[in-house]
């Protein structure tokens, strides 16, 4: 598959004098893909029933002549205020019981039945209209699910679908409040109709009652999006995507993306740095211009397998945005290195957001590839330096990684309803060993925990699963790959209760966590060679050889065969050291690599990243800031 650029348009929010002039520069910068419509509801359908498609035949027409290929958008993240008449309660409400308003985007429920089918409706329209035009090449349906916080609604529509998917997944009442657990604090319902959403309760709900609403939620998304699916399909052979986010873990990205061609994100460094990465102040002081080092890529892998291979940057960062605690321009060379980096991770195409900086509405101060007066800004120069590197470089061609960490939604669901301690979560436990590898020069596949064959990888890892199924327990212990389990492997069963035998419970492994506790960040565990338990500990039993101690002599990790579980979340010193003896027993070589530099290897190139500021030279590599070097292999 060809690397490919793109940027995404909007031709209604310019006079249609500039659309000519628009696309034979986006062909000129070398740019391949544009992507519209996906705001667009208000034009097509102003009123209710009553269509406006010229405007549309004609941008698709003046793009596709002039080279562009089309990803054309369903606008379903912006239904227009004419909706809210017809659906006066189709807005979703948050955990306060708020009900959200009209004026920005995404204001709709999920479960409201009225809502998807005028979804249904307008998709059909457009794939109809659209759906053999020589110049739409690809499709993209709505927008963004789960941003703005959008995934989970307490409404009253949410309410009725919450019990009907509780009467059949549980079938009866009684085995509802059994595996529930009802009979704590007398909270036996006598029907699935007495049984609300979990919000506003005096205090916490039940555990197994907010993990079952964040599942819910979860395949009403699913839901949403095959609707689309399924029109568009009936119509179009093009490929259908949807543009997922960064640390969006609401709902099951694999799920949604089952039946999907494409998984595309939107990437934007330097927004994600201060609200979604986690890190500390001198981290992001250092990185401010660069972006994590780490958190692109931990979502380029991610995407790659929720698109089983297939994937798109939908959108990425050419300059500021409008919408971060802080919105700094670029380190010059960053929108290059971003761009090859994603490459570097097998994505097709990268797309960048937006054309045009638009002089007016929320996102007025939001960078494009141009500026409002229509002249270049100064991420179009490094865009014209990748389409020409491109050109010489060869097909993405991504191979498979010596490691592979597995990622699982639904643990995120379990950690986010019970996270036992301030600040701990699942994406954060996983992103912690995702960076650790990193260091060591590995490049690192994601797999779901839907994977059963793990042949090809030397070393598997898989932290903080709360809730195994026993054929993914089956799979990792007899897989010949080495195996760490992380803190909470297997803590709960299906429904948030303790399970006994106690965890993790794995065959082949003689290891049992007697007792947990989470920490205070003023609070630690020193180890026997350095570093600390932070965080989150573990106390072991078990016959299983102990491989890593606390000073005091206590089991941190314990090995059996190729598994080895760790009772403990590590800091930086410790998990570094972990991961380089675990790879050498694993006969993986590692490559340790200086702060801010990463490299990923793919079939035929290896490819070495500077997010520094200042010239690094590593391993005979001499690198500039916000540097990039492809190395055939």
């Amino acid at each position: 598959m060809k690397r490919t650029l793109g940027t995404c348009y909007y031709p209604e929010q310019w006079p249609v004098e500039m659309w000519e002039s628009d696309a034979r520069r986006m062909v000129e910068a070398g740019l391949t893909w544009v992507r519209i419509g996906e705001f667009s509801w208000s034009k097509l359908e102003p009123k209710p029933d009553e269509y406006h498609w010229d405007w549309l035949d004609l941008a698709i027409e003046i793009l596709g002549t002039a080279g562009l290929k089309v990803v054309l958008g369903t606008p379903t993240a912006t239904p227009p205020r004419w909706m809210l008449k017809r659906h006066p309660d189709m807005l979703a409400v948050d955990v306060e019981g708020r009900q959200r308003k009209f004026g920005s985007r995404r204001h709709y429920c999920f479960s409201h039945e009225g809502y998807k089918k005028e979804c249904v409706k307008i998709a059909e329209l457009m794939a109809r209209r659209y759906g053999t035009n020589p110049h739409v090449a690809a499709w993209q349906i709505d927008n963004e699910y789960g941003c703005h916080d959008t995934t989970i609604s307490y409404s009253d529509a949410a309410a009725a679908a919450f019990r009907i998917w509780l009467e059949n997944r549980y079938g009866t009442i009684a085995r509802l409040n059994a595996e529930w657990g009802n009979t704590f604090w007398s909270m036996d319902y006598d029907c699935f109709d007495d049984i609300d959403p979990p919000n506003l309760t005096v205090t916490e709900a039940n555990p197994a009652h907010s993990l079952a609403f964040r599942r819910f939620s979860s395949d009403q998304v699913v839901l949403f999006n095959q609707l689309q699916l399924d029109v568009i399909r009936r119509h179009s052979a093009a490929p259908v995507s949807h543009n997922y986010m960064g640390r969006i873990t609401d709902f099951d990205h694999f799920a949604v993306g089952e039946n999907l061609d494409i998984a595309t994100w939107d990437s934007y460094p330097l927004g994600f740095l201060e609200d979604r990465v986690g890190a500390d102040a001198a981290h992001q002081h250092k990185f401010a211009r660069q972006g994590d080092p780490d958190f692109q890529a931990f979502h380029h892998d991610l995407y790659r397998a929720v698109g089983r291979g297939r994937w798109w940057v939908m959108e990425q960062q050419p300059g500021p945005v409008n919408w971060a605690p802080h919105n700094p321009v670029p380190l010059a060379g960053m929108v290059r290195l971003w761009s090859w980096e994603a490459f570097a991770h097998g994505a097709e195409a990268v797309c960048y957001f937006r054309w045009r900086q638009v002089p007016f509405a929320q996102e007025q101060l939001h960078a494009g590839l141009l500026r409002p007066d229509s002249k270049d800004a100064f991420a179009m120069e490094e865009v014209r330096k990748v389409s020409a590197e491109m050109r010489d470089a060869p097909d993405v061609v991504s191979g498979q990684a010596p490691v592979a960490i597995v990622f699982d939604y639904d643990a995120d669901f379990a950690w986010a309803t019970q996270p036992h301690g301030r600040d701990l979560s699942y994406f954060g436990l996983v992103f912690h060993t995702y960076k650790a590898l990193r260091r060591q020069g590995l490049s690192v596949d994601i797999l779901p925990s839907t994977t059963r064959n793990f042949d090809g990888y030397k070393l598997i890892m898989a932290p903080g699963l709360m809730f195994m199924q026993d054929a993914l327990k089956h799979a990792l212990a007899s897989c010949d790959s080495a195996v760490v389990y992380g803190p909470r492997t297997g803590a709960r069963n299906g429904e948030m209760a303790i399970p006994v035998p106690l965890p993790p419970d794995i065959s082949g492994l003689d290891v049992t966590v007697a007792q947990i506790e989470s920490l205070r960040s003023d609070i630690f565990v020193p180890l026997q060679g350095g570093g600390r338990v932070i965080c989150y500990r573990e106390v072991l039993e078990g016959s299983a050889q102990v491989t890593l101690r606390s000073e005091a002599g206590e089991p941190v990790a314990m090995c059996q065969g190729n598994q080895t579980y760790l009772g403990g979340w590590l800091d930086d010193e410790a998990l570094d050291q972990f991961i380089v003896t675990t790879c050498a027993v694993a006969q993986i070589k590692t490559l340790p690599m200086p702060d801010g530099v990463r490299i990923r290897t793919t079939k035929a190139e290896r490819f070495w990243f500077n997010y520094t500021d200042q010239s690094v030279a590593c391993h005979g590599i001499e690198l500039e800031p916000a540097g990039v070097l492809r190395v055939t292999m």
